[in-house]
């Protein structure tokens, strides 16, 4: 497997270290009796308190969700689904999927015009076959993701899967990198899928990496199941 890219650390705000240094508490605290264990958890209380005060900026945030785990899409449409629920306009843009319709996209058909949803992909590339018909069908996600980036009407465009064209070189990096340079202040993007490049990487406000530990695929023989996978 490929390792990770490894990107600068900034250096810890004390009171992150301060955060640190008390814990979360439970069982986890040193101490045993009551009172000492309060004094330690409104201490706590306190420097929370003070982190969130010094940190009160409001940005349209670029959040990549990649790595060889399970659970990429799966943590992008969570935020689809937040983000409607406070009745905001939402737009979903599948690069490579789409041969089949996932149960998501009939889940929230209850939305309406609240949420535009584009599956513009034609599955994996040993099924399409067709590198030139793949490129195109990347293009074409991409026009359409073009669409809604600048809207300041959408507060999230979700990106699905683009990581995985990034991948293949269906879509260079410097254009992923100018379009969502054309979002309003406040437009949220997530970008999603496997081998998300260091570049895109290095840009985004948000990376999380989702690790494999086990899979019941490749261990165990178990099929894509409705409601697991689609």
């Amino acid at each position: 497997m490929t390792p990770s890219p490894q990107v600068p650390q900034e250096q810890e705000h004390p009171l992150d270290a301060a955060a640190a240094d008390l814990g979360a508490g439970g069982a986890m605290a040193p101490e045993q009796g009551t009172a000492a264990y309060r004094r330690r958890m409104e201490r706590r209380q306190q420097v929370q308190y003070q982190r969130v005060q010094a940190r009160q900026l409001e940005k349209g945030l670029r959040l990549v969700f990649t790595g060889q785990g399970k659970g990429k899409t799966t943590a992008g449409l969570g935020l689809v689904l937040r983000t409607l629920g406070h009745g905001e306009r939402v737009a979903v843009v599948q690069f490579i999927k789409g041969a089949w319709t996932p149960g998501e996209a009939k889940a929230l058909a209850v939305f309406g015009e609240q949420l535009r949803w584009h599956a513009l992909g034609e599955g994996f590339t040993w099924n399409t076959q067709d590198r030139q018909r793949d490129r195109e069908m990347v293009n074409r996600a991409w026009r359409q993701a073009c669409v809604y980036l600048p809207d300041a009407a959408v507060k999230l465009v979700l990106l699905d899967e683009i990581n995985v064209a990034l991948k293949l070189g269906y879509i260079s990096l410097e254009a992923v990198l100018a379009g969502l340079e054309q979002r309003p202040p406040l437009t949220h993007v997530a970008l999603t899928g496997r081998g998300a490049p260091p570049g895109l990487i290095a840009a985004a406000d948000l990376v999380t990496e989702m690790t494999m530990v086990r899979h019941p695929f490749r261990e165990q023989g178990v099929k894509a199941q409705a409601g697991i996978e689609y």
